[in-house]
């Protein structure tokens, strides 16, 4: 079968869907944050997961209309959170859906910048590779695109190690925008050079609701917007409040010249994972089916691998619908105030709730606010974040740069510390422990970062020696490195969670597998038990500071043990405290790996710690039961 495409591309405002086509989402207290989340959920993804339920093996592709080479270094106040791949590519927070909801394995080749398709023409025109043609945007970038998507699309992506059947590409920004002119007109060449009955385009349009009355002129602009560069929508994906009226839907498809089944209604659901459902229950599938003419569909093993998914997937749903009991989480962060820059936690955390059958609560605390400053300039912030934090049953730190608010994490960490509450630091924050443990405990008064204090006199944290301080893009420690536990670890219940095979929960699968030895071609950590030694896992990273290794022995003799380093042995990589409920800090950043199906250990181990079924979730007296469920 020849590889099939589908585009999806949006209308009328950014951000409108096209990754999930958007939701709105019960953990959010706040309408305006839930509307960010229809906004910025991920239908690309949603297709990828129906695709994948008839059988077929799905990649994905997305596309953004910027100059930058990647997402590097985007501001995530602006752009949101920077997605790692197993390779070490930078890349859009997109790509992080695709890997969640599709369990697949991308690379930075996946994620296409307008900036790096130019960067790369640029270098074949001084290498001579145009022999001395003029080049131009038709047809030597466009050309240049298309070839790219057509390689990429033959990349396999999950643990079949075959060659994809569907590639489904995301265009970011609103078509129409001048920034990509360009990509718009080498997918308009790529359905044309790969035939119609290989390629389905799917637009994603808003139908705002005005005094009660669904307006339908916005999705007929975006529609003739998109006909005018050459590009004809075989769905119409119109996002909506409410469920579509069936007099909307036919005034849709008449006017933009499509059967009313082609306009599909995507109207606010639960949570995102409800999207395939919604999608499913329309007749997507056939549609799919038919303009892409699937009919010889791939070997048995494959379509009952995809059932059996599809039936997982709804039990996830009713799971989630069914939860009562909350776990409330406090998530302290120097990027709060736009809640996508910690995407991927968010995600995570969802993932662990739902394996636990809890309803989960996020409290997003701008960590300056628990800074002493912040009780003088704004004593309200100040009492209304020390609250929150006090009645929160577990608290996370996650990763960020920069020294603002840093002071506000170390007073959360000695919160959690000394009064119990499960704390889960994600690469800043396990340096925010070690900070926070050296100043309280070792009585190391001037305990500091040098990233925050250069010229510090206790740098316990200190800049990794083989990283660049002159170039920031591309530079970090990047991609999927080892982690060894070491031989004092045997207390830890972070290495019994990825040692044991969680319990099936509600039904649903184990949250990780002890036996898989494929890195991360599956959508988890590599695990690799070995008779007598110590066991190894591979996970994401992204960082510049490392822990001082002179100070190790000092906090190992006041109780801080750092049982996972990394294959030289001199490089911090786990830290967990004994006798304390869950007190766990990572260098690496385990969301990155953590999946629908398939949560991430630290994330899961945290919440099951907050939610108080650790034991049950590690498999104890209850073993693959959760409050009885």
């Amino acid at each position: 079968m020849a590889t099939k495409y589908v585009l999806v591309s949006g209308g009328v405002i950014s951000g409108i869907g096209k990754g999930v086509i958007g939701t709105t989402d019960p953990i959010f207290e706040n309408p305006l944050n839930a509307l960010h989340e229809i906004t910025d959920a991920s239908a690309a993804s949603s297709l990828g997961v129906l695709l994948k339920s008839i059988g077929l093996r799905v990649t994905a592709i997305k596309i953004d209309p910027y100059l930058n080479s990647d997402a590097g270094l985007l501001g995530p106040l602006e752009h949101g959170e920077c997605f790692v791949l197993d390779d070490g590519g930078e890349v859009d927070l997109d790509l992080g859906n695709y890997e969640r909801y599709l369990n697949i394995t991308l690379t930075k080749d996946n994620n296409i910048t307008l900036g790096k398709m130019f960067q790369l023409v640029l270098d074949r025109e001084r290498k001579g590779d145009y022999l001395g043609k003029t080049v131009q945007i038709v047809p030597h970038l466009t050309d240049f695109i298309q070839d790219w998507i057509q390689r990429v699309a033959q990349i396999p992506v999950d643990s079949t190690h075959e060659r994809p059947d569907v590639c489904i590409i995301e265009l970011g920004g609103t078509v129409g925008d001048i920034e990509s002119a360009p990509l718009i007109e080498a997918l308009r060449c790529l359905r044309r050079r790969v035939g119609e009955k290989n390629f389905l385009h799917c637009h994603v349009s808003l139908v705002p609701v005005i005094n009660t009355e669904q307006k339908t002129k916005p999705t007929q602009a975006a529609i003739r917007d998109v006909r005018s560069v050459g590009l004809s929508p075989d769905i119409i994906a119109c996002r909506c409040s409410e469920p579509l009226k069936g007099p909307t839907t036919d005034k849709i498809a008449m006017y933009c010249q499509v059967d009313p089944a082609q306009v599909i209604a995507v109207h606010d659901v639960p949570s995102t994972y409800h999207v395939p459902l919604l999608l499913e229950s329309q007749g997507l599938i056939p549609i799919l089916k038919n303009v892409l003419q699937l009919d010889n569909l791939p070997d048995a093993s494959l379509i009952k691998s995809g059932a059996q998914t599809w039936k997982i997937w709804k039990n996830l749903t009713a799971t989630q619908d069914r939860a009562f009991d909350t776990v409330r989480i406090c998530l302290v962060g120097k990027y709060t105030a736009l809640q996508d820059a910690y995407l991927s936690v968010r995600k995570s955390l969802e993932h662990a709730s739902m394996r636990c059958a809890r309803k989960l609560e996020i409290t997003w605390l701008d960590s300056s606010d628990l800074e002493p400053e912040t009780e003088t300039t704004s004593p309200a912030a100040y009492h209304k974040a020390w609250g929150s934090l006090c009645t929160s049953s577990g608290i996370i730190v996650p990763g960020g740069f920069g020294q603002r608010g840093t002071e506000g994490m170390v007073a959360a960490a000695k919160w959690a510390r000394e009064k119990d509450v499960p704390y889960l630091g994600i690469c800043l924050g396990m340096q925010i422990a070690v900070i926070e443990f050296c100043r309280n405990v070792c009585r190391i008064q001037a305990a500091q970062s040098e990233e925050f204090v250069a010229d510090a006199d206790d740098k316990v944290v200190i800049y990794m020696p083989e990283i660049s301080k002159t170039t920031l893009g591309a530079s970090l420690r990047l991609g999927v490195k080892k982690t060894i536990f070491q031989k004092n670890s045997s207390f830890s219940k972070l290495r019994q969670l990825y040692e044991n095979k969680a319990p099936s929960v509600n039904g649903l699968p184990a949250a990780s597998d002890p036996t898989n030895t494929t890195a991360t071609a599956d959508g988890e950590p590599t695990f690799k038990p070995s008779l007598g030694q110590p066991p190894i896992i591979s996970e994401r990273h992204r960082h510049r500071y490392e822990v001082n290794t002179a100070y190790i022995q000092k906090m190992a003799s006041h109780g801080l043990d750092f049982i996972g380093k990394d294959e030289s042995g001199e490089r911090m990589e786990i830290l967990e405290l004994r006798d304390h409920p869950w007190f766990v800090g990572v260098q690496y950043h385990p969301e990155y790996l953590s999946r629908v199906l398939r949560p991430s250990m630290p994330y899961l181990g945290f919440v099951a710690a907050a939610a108080g079924c650790l034991d049950e979730i590690m498999g104890g007296e209850k073993r693959g039961m959760v409050n009885g469920a």
